[in-house]
């Protein structure tokens, strides 16, 4: 009797682990999400400051896991954008070997969310000797994210950007169309609506055969440092 009731109480122990995991991942991007998409520019580094903190708690709570640190990876991606060029640096170098620790952890995590994140680093950044940008490994990463995750929104979105960017617009067409008609995640209605919609425009710009004019914050941040 005994043993019964030891393994009823691991299973629910395993089963409570799962939710309040999951619980505290979804929490961070529901966060991080509404700091990218509703807190003024000018707080936005704060904000992501003070989610780093707690992305580092649940890291010292799973530190086997991959998802925390690939959160950690993108935070710190995403804060690089409001700050000053030479930190901003350091913190996309940062990301960078994040995100290459999360595949080495497990590749398929998150559906590959951390080879489409590292993929749209690679091709976002300025070459060498700035940074470490290198278009072709930008893109066997995003290539191998869907593989992993053929029909998902971020895989296709940021696959399609990458093609927009080297003026392949009738395939980029293609994958923000994917991108558009993937499946909403419940848990993440408001990010993976969000995204939808800058596919949306996107797709729009790409019909109208409109190349984004900005290649991408990082670059234009060291062009600015280089030039004064």
């Amino acid at each position: 009797m005994k043993s019964i009731l030891f393994v009823v109480f691991l299973l629910l122990s395993s089963s409570c682990y799962a939710e309040s995991y999951d619980d505290a991942l979804n929490q961070i991007e529901t966060e991080w999400a509404n700091i990218y998409y509703n807190t003024p520019k000018n707080q936005q580094a704060k904000a992501y400051s003070h989610l780093l903190s707690k992305v580092s708690g649940l890291i010292k709570q799973y530190p086997a896991a991959a998802e925390p640190l690939y959160w950690q990876a993108s935070i710190k991606a995403s804060q690089a954008a409001h700050l000053d060029p030479f930190t901003t640096l350091s913190a996309i170098n940062d990301a960078r070997d994040l995100l290459v620790k999360v595949i080495n952890i497990n590749p398929v995590a998150m559906n590959g969310s951390a080879l489409v994140t590292l993929g749209t680093l690679y091709y976002m950044v300025p070459k060498w000797p700035i940074a470490f940008g290198d278009d072709e490994e930008a893109k066997k990463l995003l290539e191998t994210a869907l593989s992993i995750n053929p029909n998902g929104i971020d895989s296709n979105y940021f696959y399609g950007e990458y093609l927009l960017q080297h003026n392949d617009l009738k395939s980029a067409g293609q994958y923000f169309e994917k991108a558009i008609a993937a499946p909403t995640r419940i848990e993440q209605a408001f990010a993976d609506d969000k995204l939808k919609t800058e596919a949306k425009l996107a797709l729009q710009n790409t019909r109208e055969r409109k190349i984004g004019g900005e290649k991408n914050i990082f670059l234009s941040l060291f062009n600015s440092a280089n030039s004064e």
